[in-house]
């Protein structure tokens, strides 16, 4: 399933030339994926109750189109690969012209008690049944 996260963007996000911050475009995904795992049934509060953690183990960024003050962005995320030990996650951000801006991909590693461990397996099936990738654009 591909999650749409929608926000408009301030002043004090931007820059001095008036475009997102590239420090902020991390911040902007973890929301979209806070937002996602809320739409999945498996919020964080919820995966602390489980005594589960996702810690992120990479980011591959492609900046591609500035985003500018007031814009009103959606970022498109998708789990679109995974197995019990780790995820992957693909995210893009478009301007309201439907222009893809950015394009992100995450791998998370599942860990439970701060070390990297299988999801259990009806947690796993939960993600796996989420998964989809956007179509598009891809990595490159």
């Amino acid at each position: 399933m591909i999650f749409e996260f929608r926000k408009r963007i301030y002043g004090f996000e931007c820059d001095v030339y008036g475009h997102l911050n590239n420090a902020n475009y991390l911040q902007i995904l973890e929301s979209a994926r806070a937002e996602a795992m809320i739409g999945m049934g498996m919020s964080v509060s919820r995966m602390r109750e489980l005594n589960l953690q996702v810690f992120i183990r990479s980011f591959e960024l492609h900046y591609l189109k500035a985003i500018e003050l007031e814009e009103i962005i959606t970022v498109k995320s998708c789990f679109d690969e995974m197995n019990r030990l780790k995820g992957h996650w693909t995210q893009r951000i478009y301007n309201q012209a439907g222009e893809l801006c950015f394009e992100a991909r995450m791998i998370g590693v599942f860990a439970s008690r701060g070390k990297a461990q299988r999801l259990p397996m009806e947690v796993f099936e939960l993600f796996y049944n989420f998964r989809e990738e956007i179509p598009g654009a891809a990595l490159s």
